[in-house]
């Protein structure tokens, strides 16, 4: 027994050595990432402008609203028009160039946009009827909000469905009079996962209004603009040389 005792305590540590090394490698084992949809914001993005990221903006004073123009590397362009007193975003509208180089419509983001008026050949003037409906957007401060006004149906005709996986919102009536489909460009530009829970709309007084509550990496993202915005030097109406920044 005496002969087998060295044997048998160099048994034991081979054993309890084993059992670290096992342990240890168990520790270090890379544990499996799960999958999400959409990446957080990190700190050092913050900074980055939502939608005039990459572009070059002027700006001018001018009745009152300062108005911000962003001109982008493909032909692009949008501009934005701020309150003078509020810092109340009170138009934006944005467009792109065609494949023959021509400049596309404009696409009202924010505000009403101008309604488009035809004439024939020396006759008279024809607008669209100011009784159609008519869709906007008008955000709150911790919220997008959209209108359609004069719609006179019921509140039980109407129908708005947040689609996930499109990225869109869609208005439609049970009596096929009515029907939108839009997207929300400041979710696509952070590339955030639309919500169910955020959205809300209700009826009243012949106007549709569709409600979608910011989340917090929105509200960064809109802090973070404000301040590139107050950077950009103004210059007001009348001035003639204007740089970009």
């Amino acid at each position: 027994e005496e002969a087998d005792w060295p044997l048998l305590q160099l048994r034991r540590r081979y054993q309890t050595e084993h059992s670290r090394h096992s342990t240890s490698r168990r520790a270090y084992l890379p544990r499996p990432k799960k999958r999400r949809f959409c990446c957080k914001i990190s700190r050092g993005s913050r900074g980055r402008r939502m939608l005039r990221k990459g572009g070059n903006t002027t700006a001018i004073n001018s009745a009152g609203r300062r108005k911000l123009h962003t001109t982008f590397e493909d032909g692009g362009e949008m501009v934005e028009e701020y309150d003078l007193q509020t810092n109340e975003l009170l138009v934006r509208k944005r467009r792109s160039k065609t494949v023959l180089g021509a400049h596309g419509p404009w696409e009202y983001l924010v505000g009403d946009a101008e309604q488009p008026s035809f004439s024939g050949l020396g006759g008279p003037e024809i607008k669209e009827s100011s009784l159609n409906p008519v869709f906007s957007r008008k955000d709150a401060a911790h919220a997008f909000q959209w209108r359609v006004r004069n719609l006179t149906y019921p509140k039980e005709v109407y129908s708005v469905q947040l689609d996930a996986a499109e990225r869109k919102i869609t208005i439609r009536t049970s009596n096929k009079k009515y029907f939108k489909r839009f997207s929300l460009p400041e979710m696509d530009a952070l590339g955030l996962a639309l919500e169910e829970e955020a959205m809300s709309w209700t009826y009243a007084n012949n106007t549709l209004i569709i409600t979608y509550t910011k989340p917090n990496a929105v509200l960064l993202a809109e802090r973070s603009d404000a301040e590139a915005t107050s950077k950009v030097r103004a210059q007001e109406e009348g001035d003639v040389d204007c740089k970009q920044q």
